[in-house]
């Protein structure tokens, strides 16, 4: 207020009139920061007007007037302002606030004003209640508070979600009226967002923390499918039918389904009978045509549930009169000539090979009479038209001393037939004896060479199959009695070393001491590794940890139709607990389609049984298998052995089969000797057949080759074609052989070895080119196509691992690993936390191809960890960041760092810059 000097009368005599009446009153104002208000009055018929304020009238000289005329009524109007400034304001000290009011003046008296009350404008920086973020379910309410900060005049309060106002004009299932909160009645996948309440009033504007609004949705089982056939198809089997977790799938961290995906019962299937034939009927009577009919039904029994019909004739007939009858109205005795003529016909055949007969009984007792008498050993020459079947040899004799010979003093012994089980062709080259001792044909056990002494031979496959233990590399085949004594004392030693050598390095196990930091063991070339997380052993403890696999036979035999499709591995000890998951990497030779294969991880048990730990098609939580293209990834939380067993479903399945060709000459100087083999598509099994070669001098002639063997029963045959036919010829016995269907699908101990032998017509020939083809009948088929030097030293060497490994077995800490671990701990921290967007952990596992059983990685403290785990494992030969890179960018996580998650700030990390980082 101000002090007058002068005090302004009540009331000022005016002339006859109407009294004032207020056109305009002063309204409520606020001073914003330091800018003096204007209030304002308005009145007519008006000779004065004056303000009071606090009770006190305001100086004359403060006040602004303007006079003009209503020119509708002649009534003088007066207008008058004045400024009040925030010192003014401050230093009114009042029961109420700051006021002010208009008194106008007439002829007939004065007229008050309303009161206006005039403030200081404010808006507190905090709000006195944050929004909160929350998880609902779908269709669940969602309440989020918001007191906004102290204020005058008071804040108005709008909401945003995303950055954007949320209008409930527009949205009738959202009510932002109540007291400044935010109301959804049921909440819908669309409502997830990061909401934030914005207070303003006339002075500023505030914005709340954002508050992360999650909708999640628990997921449900879909329909079973229909049951599936019967997977026997005689006798007793199982059918399975499975069902899915999307009806709805789980979204945005809601829960997974309970329960099984897949199940399972017992079926039988009626067994197919073949029909087979009732006994003939009694003859008919004889017919004008002198013929006589039986008869038989197929009812003994009848075919049945796809059962073959019976093979022959259902009606058979005969000549009911011994010849004498007259047929074709020819005489009788005509009918009697004829056969006469035939009966002397048979005589003259019979006198002819009873002569071949007695000539051939001549020369082989003239032979047998010269083999006894001569002191002079046997050579083998074959005929370059051998096709198969049975097949001659030509003997001749030869001078002592020949060079060619394996052993000139050995007496062949032709008057007892003898069996050689084994590969053709094998030769030691450090050891020269004749071709048909046992350790020629050692160590296949399918092929038969049957020497007789007719001097015919014939080359066989047995039908049963048979499993021999796996023989030490360092040590001679089984069978084997011969001495060193043709070999010479130096040559000796240096073969002994060699084997110790082979030995040495055959081993395949590995160990290293882990400790918290982690890391990864391998054995050098067989695609076996493990891979030990960082955290999973305690700080402050380590452990010696081994990774080995099974040389000798498995101790794993499986059932029915069931193969072995990877090596035995053994990790351990078995003592070790882990706090996370470590993986174990085992190759396999399945043509891994879920349609044709049912695969299984088995495991051993300390009383040496085994035991099935789930299918890779299984849901569980309690491992994880990941099926790639040649390796099974395994997420375990505890040391042991373990082996994958495969049964297939369909004759479609299909095992995976590699194909290798090596050579080598043999102690003949004019001989080299083929040797194919056929094993599982591992690299462990390759690795065997590399020792094994290396201790023979083996070298690989072409790269090796993949055969997808079905297991439709057809049996494999490998043959050597296209041999240059003036310089080389095939020996001993055929070109061609094969190897029935159980020995190649069960597989065995050794891997599948068949073994050829051919000869050079020149010491100058040095080149060698033919093919070797290897087929599965109604199958399959490759072709290798050798091409080759004899001479070790003009010998192109080929590469036989893509990876070698050897040089680093073990590795621990931060270098065992691929993604730095700092990176790993940004993209853990990102993703383990549920994003409104969908963008958390589940995202990271489908861009990674990991697309089921994810119940398994909920179930983890950081599904992220075990999920960069398993990736770590996938990649251990690439190390391909930039795909992951990618992934993360994909995803939208960008240009961040690791944030620190507050209840002030929410911030999203990006991942862009990582290339630069070696990300």
């Amino acid at each position: 207020g101000n002090d007058n000097s002068e005090a302004l009368p009540e009331s000022i005599p005016s002339a006859p009139g109407t009294l004032p009446h207020f056109m305009e009153e002063p309204d409520d104002s606020y001073i914003i920061k330091s800018n003096p208000i204007v209030l304002r009055c308005k009145a007519k018929p008006a000779m004065q007007i004056f303000f009071k304020c606090n009770g006190e009238w305001v100086h004359q000289n403060e006040h602004v007037s303007e006079e003009s005329l209503d020119e509708a009524t002649g009534l003088k109007v007066r207008e008058v302002f004045i400024n009040v400034t925030r010192q003014q304001v401050e230093d009114f000290h009042g029961p109420e606030d700051y006021w002010c009011q208009c008194v106008a003046w007439s002829h007939l008296g004065t007229s008050k004003s309303r009161k206006a009350s005039v403030r200081i404008a404010y808006l507190r920086k905090n709000f006195e209640q944050d929004p909160q973020g929350k998880e609902v379910p779908i269709e669940g309410m969602i309440v989020l508070h918001c007191r906004p900060p102290e204020g005058v005049p008071a804040a108005e309060v709008e909401w945003l979600k995303n950055e954007e106002p949320i209008d409930s004009n527009l949205d009738e299932n959202i009510d932002t009226r109540a007291d400044h909160n935010l109301i959804i009645r049921q909440a819908r996948l669309s409502d997830s967002g990061n909401y934030t309440c914005m207070a303003a009033n006339i002075v500023a504007k505030r914005r709340s923390m954002s508050a992360t609004v999650v909708v999640y949705v628990n997921g449900g089982w879909s329909s079973w499918t229909e049951w599936s056939n019967c997977n026997a198809r005689c006798g007793r089997g199982w059918q399975k039918r499975s069902r899915t977790c999307t009806n709805p799938a789980p979204l945005n961290g809601g829960a997974f389904c309970e329960g099984m995906s897949v199940q399972k019962i017992t079926c039988t299937s009626l067994c197919p009978v073949d029909g087979s034939w009732e006994v003939w009927s009694e003859w008919s009577v004889c017919s004008p045509e002198c013929e006589h009919l039986r008869v038989r039904e197929c009812i003994a029994p009848p075919p049945r549930n796809g059962g073959k019909f019976c093979e022959g004739l259902g009606q058979e007939s005969e000549n009911c009169t011994e010849g004498l009858c007259i047929q074709d109205k020819k005489p009788l005795h005509e009918i009697k000539s004829q056969n006469l003529e035939t009966a002397s016909d048979i005589a003259l055949y019979s006198g002819l090979g009873a002569a071949v007969l007695a000539v051939a009984v001549l020369v082989v007792g003239v032979t047998l009479y010269r083999r006894s008498q001569s002191e002079y050993g046997v050579d083998v020459i074959d005929s370059s038209a051998l096709t198969g079947g049975f097949q001659t040899f030509n003997f001749k004799t030869v001078r002592q001393g020949n060079s060619l010979l394996l052993n000139s003093s050995m007496q062949p012994d032709l008057t007892v037939s003898r069996t050689y089980s084994g590969p053709i062709c094998l030769q030691d080259p450090m050891d020269k004896e004749l071709m048909t001792e046992s350790s020629l044909f050692n160590p296949l056990s399918d092929i038969k060479v049957k020497v007789q002494s007719s001097f015919m031979v014939s080359l066989g496959v047995t039908e049963r199959a048979e499993f021999h233990g796996k023989a030490h590399p360092g040590t001679f085949p089984h069978g084997n009695h011969r001495a060193f004594g043709t070999i010479q004392a130096r040559n000796k030693a240096m073969y002994i070393q060699n084997l110790a050598s082979i030995s040495a390095t055959s081993e395949l196990k590995t160990t290293a001491l882990f400790g918290h930091l982690g890391g990864r063991l391998v054995v050098p070339n067989t695609g076996v590794s493990l891979l030990i997380p960082h955290g999973a052993i305690p700080e402050e403890s380590s452990w010696e940890i081994y990774l080995a696999i099974t040389q000798k036979e498995s101790s794993l035999q499986p059932e029915g139709s069931d193969v072995l499709l990877g090596p035995e591995v053994t990790c351990g000890p078995s003592e070790v607990s882990v706090s996370t998951p470590f993986a174990l990497t085992i190759p396999h030779c399945a043509d891994a389609n879920p349609e044709h294969w049912n695969i299984h991880l088995k495991r051993r048990t300390q009383q040496g049984k085994w035991e099935e730990v789930m299918s890779v098609e299984e849901e569980t939580t309690s491992c994880y298998c990941l099926l790639d293209p040649y390796a099974c990834h395994i997420l375990l939380n505890s040391f042991g052995t373990y082996a994958l067993i495969g049964e297939p479903i369909s004759d479609c399945a299909v095992r995976q089969l590699k194909v290798a060709v090596f050579g080598c000459l043999s102690c003949n100087s004019l001989d080299y000797n083929l040797r194919v083999y056929c094993m599982d598509n591992t690299p462990c099994a390759f690795q065997e057949v590399v020792s094994d070669e290396r201790l023979q001098g083996g070298q690989l002639l072409e790269e090796p080759k993949l055969l997808h063997f079905k297991g439709n029963t057809c049996s494999l045959q490998i043959s050597v074609l296209d041999i240059p036919p003036f310089l080389w010829r095939i020996k001993p016995f055929t070109a061609c052989q094969e190897v029935p269907f159980s020995r190649v699908w069960r597989g065995s101990a050794r891997p599948l070895l068949c073994a050829f032998s051919l000869e050079r017509y020149s010491p100058g020939t040095t080149q060698l080119n033919c093919k070797v083809c290897v087929r599965q009948l109604k199958g399959h088929e490759q072709v290798l196509h050798v091409q080759t030097s004899i001479l070790e030293s003009e010998r192109e060497t080929i590469t036989f691992f893509a990876h070698d490994d050897s040089n680093f077995p073990a590795q621990v800490g931060p270098k065992a690993f691929k993604i730095p671990f700092s990176i790993r701990q940004r993209i853990c921290a990102t993703f383990d936390t549920p994003s409104a967007k969908g963008k958390d952990w589940q995202m990271l596992a489908q861009k990674n191809s990991i697309n089921r059983n994810l119940s398994y990685f909920a179930t983890q403290s950081s599904p992220s960890a075990v999920i960069l785990d398993l990736w770590e494992a996938r990649h251990q030969h690439d190390g391909d960041l930039d795909s992951l890179a990618c992934a993360l960018e994909e995803i939208g996580r960008t240009h961040s760092k690791i944030p620190d998650i507050t209840d002030t700030e929410l911030e999203e990390p990006d991942f862009s810059y990582s290339r630069q980082n070696g990300l």
